[in-house]
């Protein structure tokens, strides 16, 4: 960090301060019956994959998944690998705190190019037929068909991982459910889909299903600037003000040279009138003290949501927004040692 940046940033927030809590709260009464839906069908399923965030690890995974994995084989899917800022090391980490977790089988994906990747038809489907055998099958013992259970929170890729499945091993040619960039579009638990024919095999698809209580404002703001609690709930303007304050406190400046700017900023709205000027997207709007006159304003909504999806695109860089649990494990190590 150069001296000037180094003195601009001292001065910086130490501590977000949300303007409300309801990011805490929002848990829709659908996701309360598809967990009831899903503890009744489980005594059909032979094996459960999660589809999570890669970039955030352990924020927002569902404990009542736990039981689910207990149960059954487990495989989780680390999706939107190629956005995440992973190396070695981190994996290591990450992968030992999973394992405390129940997790043993781990896979990093990126389900939007699964065309070019192998890990779905020679991986995941056949990892997930290795371990059912693995184990006893109960009532569903020398059944030639198997049933896989899809779960995760909202928008990390479970319908988008059923389509590529589907395609990788009976190239059928259309979307066997629906994908979208909303969270919580998957609203019941579907019929199955056949995805393999040779063994068969069937997925379940389900709703995406938050815990019921996000334990604090910081998990629930990454939460909501990965996409998985929808915008409106907690509004562009303020997932910005977290995004910006996540990037000043990690050092990660990448927007200044993106964006064009001269120096990092903290204010929410000074750096979001940047990117409205810059790009041109000022409002007119009636002065309330002279109402015969007209200023200009920059549309801080329309520049919010562009920082958003600069974000998520990846247009900005690579991203691991979990590294607070990671740091109460190497916390922990050092203090046995």
């Amino acid at each position: 960090m150069s001296r000037k940046v180094f003195e601009i940033t001292k001065t910086f927030r130490t501590k977000f301060e949300a303007t409300s809590d309801e990011v805490l709260r929002w848990f829709p009464g659908h996701m309360f019956k598809s967990m009831e839906r899903i503890q009744a069908v489980l005594k059909d399923i032979d094996c459960v994959i999660e589809v999570h965030d890669a970039k955030i690890p352990f924020s927002g995974r569902n404990p009542r998944f736990r039981d689910f994995i207990n149960l059954r084989p487990h495989i989780l899917l680390l999706n939107k690998y190629d956005l995440a800022d992973i190396n070695v090391r981190r994996k290591e980490l990450i992968e030992n705190k999973l394992k405390t977790q129940g997790v043993d089988t781990i896979f990093y994906t990126d389900l939007r190019t699964y065309e070019k990747s192998p890990i779905l038809k020679d991986h995941i489907l056949p990892t997930a037929i290795e371990l059912t055998n693995s184990r006893p099958r109960y009532q569903r013992q020398g059944n030639p068909e198997y049933n896989i259970l899809v779960i995760g929170v909202p928008n990390v890729g479970k319908s988008t991982f059923i389509n590529a499945i589907r395609w990788s091993h009976i190239k059928t040619k259309g979307r066997a459910t629906q994908v979208g960039a909303v969270a919580g579009i998957t609203r019941s638990l579907l019929n199955k889909i056949m995805v393999h024919n040779n063994p068969v095999t069937y997925v379940f698809d389900t709703p995406g299903i938050l815990t019921p209580s996000i334990p604090n404002v910081d998990a629930g703001m990454k939460l909501a600037i990965c996409r998985c609690i929808p915008d409106k709930i907690v509004g562009p303007e303020n997932m910005s003000d977290y995004l910006l304050f996540w990037l000043n406190s990690h050092q990660r400046f990448d927007y200044v040279d993106f964006y064009g700017l001269k120096e990092p900023i903290d204010n929410v709205y000074d750096f979001l009138a940047e990117i409205a000027i810059i790009n041109n997207k000022i409002n007119k709007s009636r002065n309330q003290e002279t109402s015969n006159e007209h200023i200009m304003v920059p549309n801080f909504e329309w520049a919010a949501n562009k920082f958003l999806k600069d974000f998520r695109n990846g247009r900005l860089g690579q991203y691991f927004l979990d590294d607070n649990e990671l740091m109460v494990k190497q916390t922990e190590e050092i203090s046995k040692n």
